[in-house]
């Protein structure tokens, strides 16, 4: 796989750079229609920031590079998430233009019953792009993550992100979530989100992407097929797991022979199901910069999944690196075996048959 080393010398070099809007969410007191619920706790979401919360509590040097209002919201964003440990001294603040907000139902996200109202129009992130953007501190990581949230936002973030993902000498390892989120590509005005989302993820060397949101592709192969450009490929499977396509030969071209890796899912006892695609690739990516088999880097997406599943916002508290070591190489007869409810994140060490139930 591509090398996650950088020829900078540079002090601020970090294990992972993630870009994107964060915003302020708003969490309902009680479950109802959003009419109905008299009050809201607030907390932060945002799902490159959210990657970089969970890698910075998994124990990895990271920062986010945003862009929000110079106004309370804003203050709110920056402290809360500098506060997991994230480098956020490359965040720009915009004078002129508001941090997006937006509240939800306390219902699952699969649900007809669900509801999201966003307050994101124009907001300070609309507005990131080459010229207002520090791409150098972008640009300061092992790895460098972005989604397909922020090209929907703006043309110039487009322009931005086609400018992050243009292969060249010297770049970081550049990891791209599809995150295809129809809603915002309806309004965006500056391309269909499918075409757009595709072509930037084939000058990515990570790719994850959702089967529900690849472009109508029926299996990981027919995926892979239309995107063989990555060298590596992570198709998300829901509840069935994840499937991996690793090119072993040809690197540097979209020829080459692929190693293909499934693992199943785990069996999860859900709390919330909100930020377990995000924590997916936290757990990837930390097995990645860790260098682990491609296998184990899949078990890690699992499990920090399984650890977002089980609280009810969008970011939880991973497992110990060495819980996490111990459980990602189980053999598939324990992987299979294993339930994961509430709190088992702090199950002791040799406590694993606590939460491992046949």
């Amino acid at each position: 796989m591509t090398a996650i080393g950088r020829t900078s010398t540079a002090p601020d070099v970090v294990d992972v750079v993630a870009l994107g809007e964060s915003m302020v969410t708003f969490l309902p007191s009680r479950p109802g229609r959003l009419a109905d619920v008299p009050a809201f706790e607030r907390a932060i979401g945002g799902a490159e920031s959210n990657v970089a919360c969970v890698l910075a509590a998994a124990g990895h040097s990271t920062r986010w590079v945003g862009r929000v209002g110079a106004d309370g919201f804003g203050d709110h964003l920056v402290e809360a998430i500098g506060a997991y440990g994230v480098d956020v001294s490359a965040v720009r603040r915009d004078p002129a233009r508001p941090t997006g907000i937006y509240f939800r139902t306390a219902g699952d996200r699969a649900t007809d019953a669900h509801e999201v109202a966003y307050y994101r129009a124009g907001s300070a992130a609309s507005a990131m792009s080459v010229d207002t953007m520090d791409l150098a501190a972008i640009r300061s990581g092992r790895v460098l993550h972005l989604s397909g949230i922020t090209p929907a936002l703006s043309a110039e973030c487009l322009d931005l992100t086609r400018e992050l993902t243009a292969r060249r000498p010297g770049r970081p390892l550049v990891s791209f979530d599809v995150n295809h989120r129809p809603g915002l590509w309806r309004d965006a005005g500056h391309g269909h989100g499918p075409e757009v989302l595709l072509d930037l993820a084939r000058g990515a060397d990570l790719v994850f992407v959702g089967e529900d949101e690849a472009w109508g592709l029926g299996g990981p192969e027919a995926v892979r097929a239309a995107l063989p450009e990555p060298e590596l490929l992570v198709v998300k499977q829901g509840a069935s797991g994840a499937t991996a396509f690793h090119r072993t030969t040809g690197t540097g071209s979209a020829s080459g022979t692929d190693e293909v890796i499934s693992v199943p899912a785990l069996t999860v006892d859900v709390v919330a199901a909100v930020g377990a695609g995000d924590a997916f690739a936290a757990g990837f990516l930390s097995a990645t910069l860790r260098e682990k088999p491609v296998r184990e880097r899949l078990r890690h997406g699992h499990l920090m999944a399984a650890a977002a599943l089980t609280v009810p916002g969008d970011l939880a508290t991973p497992p110990a690196r060495e819980q996490a070591d111990r459980l990602a190489v189980l053999d598939d007869t324990a992987w299979g075996r294993l339930r994961l409810g509430p709190g088992w994140t702090h199950a002791e060490e040799g406590a694993d048959e606590e939460v491992r139930k046949p």
